[in-house]
């Protein structure tokens, strides 16, 4: 069996308050989008991992797939297992591709040895993973707060619309992205906006957090935003802290020579 660990968009990113565990509150809608990497588990004499596509930096006992595997197998006796994964989301890009492939590899791990995990127990692994790895366990549009963990439903679909993601060659660090926000309560309802205005209207009112000061210091992701709306975006924005922005379109369009080749570029229905 494979499975296809997929991206997500952040429409809107409000850091609202620092907390005393050192991270962030945050508030966000999750919203999944169809940029796939490519995932194969199958028992083998001894454990193995191995990747292909996009070189992923680390040890690879630091990888998520492997910590995944290695949490299940502290609670079940799970046999050794040969994990592949062919990686094609931008690592460091605010699309959570390493979270979903995180959390896909329970779900996955879950599946094939049936250990009857529930969502919920899943979702208590997928945290000790990382924020937003969660999200991907039901993979669902939802409102995101706490530290990105706590899940509210949003009344959002935006199917029958196009999306552009553009990557540029730049690596943002979560800490580094986070240490240049000044924490802020928001003036807006960012559920209400997104449930009840229409997406025309987002362009002022849906707002990431991070945008002003990742513009600042990489000023080709704020040109990235600004190409998107030229070409008639109806919506555009920063994912998560970076680098990558999408921008939401009625329907499918050219982009050819509207940014520089070394930019990686995906472009589907939602």
């Amino acid at each position: 069996m494979v499975v296809f660990p997929n991206a997500k968009i952040n429409l809107g990113l409000q850091i609202v308050g620092k907390r005393e565990d050192g991270y962030h509150n945050i508030l966000s809608c999750f919203y999944p989008v169809p940029w796939c990497d490519i995932l194969e588990i199958i028992e083998g004499k001894k454990f193995r991992f191995e990747s292909s596509g996009i070189p992923i930096p680390g040890k690879t006992e630091d990888n998520l797939c492997v910590k995944a595997y290695q949490m299940l197998k502290h609670d079940f006796p799970l046999p050794p297992v040969h994990i592949y994964l062919h990686k094609q989301i931008p690592i460091g890009a605010g699309l959570g591709g390493g979270s979903a492939d995180a959390s896909f590899t329970l779900k996955y791990l879950n599946e094939l040895f049936h250990l009857f995990l529930d969502d919920s127990m899943l979702e208590d692994y997928a945290i000790q993973l990382g924020s937003d790895c969660p999200f991907f366990i039901k993979n669902q549009p939802v409102l995101a707060s706490g530290r990105g963990e706590q899940f509210e439903r949003i009344s959002l679909d935006l199917s029958g619309k196009y999306v552009v993601l553009v990557t540029p060659p730049v690596h943002i660090a979560t800490a580094e992205a986070y240490a240049e926000v000044k924490p802020q309560r928001p003036d807006t309802d960012l559920k209400e906006i997104l449930e009840n205005q229409t997406i025309h209207l987002w362009k002022n009112a849906v707002v990431n957090d991070f945008e002003a000061s990742i513009f600042q210091q990489y000023p080709q992701i704020g040109k990235i935003k600004e190409t998107l709306y030229n070409l008639g975006a109806m919506y555009a924005s920063m994912s998560g802290s970076g680098a990558s922005v999408y921008g939401i379109f009625e329907q499918p369009i050219h982009i050819r020579g509207s940014f520089p080749k070394e930019y990686i570029f995906w472009q589907g229905n939602c």
